[in-house]
């Protein structure tokens, strides 16, 4: 089957680039497996020699048949990863999820595989831009939200770089693998996550203001509020939210909720 613009679909096809990407993800044997959006099934193949349970999830009806033609011992959902409940899938849950997904879907994918209870491990292959903007330190341009809201939960890694033209249709950009490990202890505990990450989100629309200006105008408080808060974290009043360690950004999160701001949503 072509592969359909409106599902982001490009596909790729190196055995020798699949095989990477699989060893990647370091499964044992008998580890359950989840793969998002197999397309017409070349990871799937690289997967299958290594795992024993595999489960994936494909949107594209059209491409079902023969996978399941393809592939009779490998459990296939038709479905739209971002609606399925992914730990309903297989019992016990799949503790690896790994796929080359869409371009245009890749922060809510990630953020969904980041859900508790989280998975040992997640290897995804994207854009380059969004893993370099996911494995980021402080200061730089590509720090940012999507940087914090994945570090405060998971350790980051940019594995290697998969070329454009490797793929069918070619894209405009590279993409890279990105292997995410959820922490044992999370930085932000699972409860406060979503909290969390609005803040972040709404502290990053004023980063180019001072931390100070910024949670004035996210919190609605008065400076004789918010300074206290800042003194009493040692954090200067003249920082800027991107100089902000995702360590210190849960720092000051729970020091703004003990003096009594909530988050909406």
């Amino acid at each position: 089957m072509p592969p359909k613009k409106h599902l982001g679909q490009h596909f790729l096809s190196d055995p020798r680039i699949l095989g990477r990407i699989a060893d990647a993800l370091d499964a044992a044997r008998d580890d359950s497996v989840l793969e998002i959006g197999p397309g017409p099934g070349g990871l799937t193949a690289a997967l299958t020699s290594r795992v024993s349970r595999l489960i994936v999830i494909e949107r594209d009806r059209e491409l079902i048949p023969a996978l399941r033609e393809r592939f009779p011992t490998v459990t296939i959902v038709e479905a739209d990863a971002l609606e399925v409940d992914w730990h309903s899938l297989g019992s016990p849950p799949p503790a690896l999820i790994i796929g080359n997904i869409p371009y245009n879907i890749t922060s809510p994918l990630i953020d969904k595989a980041l859900l508790p209870p989280r998975p040992r491990r997640i290897v995804f292959l994207v854009q380059k831009e969004v893993a370099e903007r996911v494995v980021a330190g402080p200061g730089g341009a590509e720090y940012g939200a999507l940087t914090i809201g994945v570090q405060a939960v998971a350790r980051a890694e940019r594995l290697f770089t998969v070329p454009a033209g490797a793929f069918s249709p070619r894209p405009k950009v590279d993409s890279a693998l990105l292997r995410l490990t959820p922490l044992e202890q999370p930085l932000v505990a699972d409860a406060d996550v979503a909290a969390f990450r609005r803040f972040v989100v709404g502290m990053f629309g004023f980063r180019r203001k001072q931390v100070l200006r910024g949670l004035r105008e996210l919190s609605g408080w008065g400076a004789d509020r918010v300074s206290p808060v800042l003194g009493g974290l040692r954090l200067p009043e003249s920082t800027r939210p991107q100089e902000l360690s995702p360590e210190r950004f849960v720092e000051l999160f729970g020091a703004m909720v003990g003096a009594g701001y909530v988050t909406s949503g």
